[in-house]
């Protein structure tokens, strides 16, 4: 009996350590390590800006719209044109599983944020980069980071 609750208590430990926020210049040093400085023209600054108005740099979070999307992790990508979401119809152009976003490795939303901003709306695509970050003072986003 003892073996079944050590084993099911690990398990539980084990599902939370799943969530991962991640810190300002942790994250900074994790996109310019994925060659997110300047891509497509974007600062480094402007991702970190992005990431924290969308997500608060959690790497678990799902918002839910009125349309029946949702945004997932820390770039808040959508489920409806970019990532597949299980039973929904979605164009999923990163050809990923909306669930593998929720996930502390970036890689994969990395990845994805890549094929956003080279839509025509850029880093618009973002509705809080747009209202928050664009046209913006944004050093204070890698000041002391080091990268």
């Amino acid at each position: 009996m003892t073996f079944f609750l050590q084993t099911f208590l690990l398990s539980c430990f084990v599902a939370t350590i799943q969530t991962k926020i991640y810190g300002r210049c942790e994250l900074a040093h994790v996109l310019k390590k994925n060659g997110m400085d300047r891509y497509e023209g974007y600062s480094l600054a402007s991702w970190i800006c992005m990431a924290f108005y969308e997500s608060g740099f959690d790497t678990e979070t799902i918002d839910r719209h009125k349309g029946g999307t949702k945004d997932y992790g820390i770039f808040h990508i959508n489920s409806g044109r970019w990532c597949k979401e299980n039973g929904t119809l979605s164009e999923a152009i990163c050809g990923i599983a909306c669930s593998e976003l929720l996930n502390p490795d970036l890689k994969d939303d990395i990845a994805c944020a890549k094929m956003i901003v080279k839509d025509p709306m850029g880093m618009a695509a973002w509705g809080q980069w747009k209202k928050h970050c664009e046209d913006q003072a944004l050093s204070k986003w890698v000041k002391g980071c080091k990268v």
